[in-house]
């Protein structure tokens, strides 16, 4: 029962650090605004990130592109790990740190929305595609741990978890990724 019990206080006291955070909840509801104004002019949001993160990036752009709490039009939001044969073609002929950037090279647009899930903030897969998100005029989201990183000087917008505990990080992305789906999915009820 000890780890059970101290695993849901780890869990509590993050929560309690972003609930105490006023600049933190000031950055979600940003990041939740430029979503929106991105989608709303026509733009589109791509996620990715690596193992838990992946499937976290598949899980934000589903609530989406399908629905959150509301039946509405579907928005025009992608994770860049849902496509195996893609991502190990690319693996296989350029190295898997490019399984990103080529996806970003090839379908990022300026105004468009990169986020990047990567608890380490180190994914050098990750990092990549960033930089040339940062070329094209893709605007970027880091979600990261709380560590300095890699990702801090690359994030347009960057929300770091207030733990250094992977399983905690992923659940501060989760919470952050859930709470900007319901802000997007608010401002296109009645588009």
């Amino acid at each position: 029962m000890n780890i059970i019990t101290q695993r849901i206080q780890e869990s509590i006291t993050s929560k309690n650090q972003l609930l105490a955070s006023n600049e933190a909840i000031v950055l979600i509801e940003t990041i939740a605004n430029k979503c929106i104004e991105s989608l709303k002019n026509g733009h589109k949001l791509m996620f990715c990130g690596n193992g838990g993160s992946a499937v976290d990036s598949m899980h934000i752009a589903a609530e989406l592109s399908g629905r959150y709490y509301k039946d509405r039009k579907p928005l025009d939001a992608e994770a860049l790990s849902a496509d195996n044969a893609f991502i190990t073609a690319v693996a296989n002929d350029y190295g898997y740190q490019h399984i990103f950037s080529r996806l970003v090279t090839g379908k990022g647009k300026k105004g468009d929305i990169l986020f990047g899930l990567s608890t380490s903030g180190n994914s050098e897969n990750v990092v990549e595609a960033f930089k040339v998100a940062r070329q094209l005029g893709v605007i970027t989201i880091g979600f990261t741990g709380s560590k300095p990183c890699k990702m801090d000087n690359l994030s347009d917008y960057l929300f770091k978890a207030f733990t250094d505990d992977t399983p905690r990080i992923q659940e501060m992305h989760m919470l952050a990724g859930h709470i900007i789906c319901e802000l997007v999915e608010n401002a296109f009820l009645d588009a």
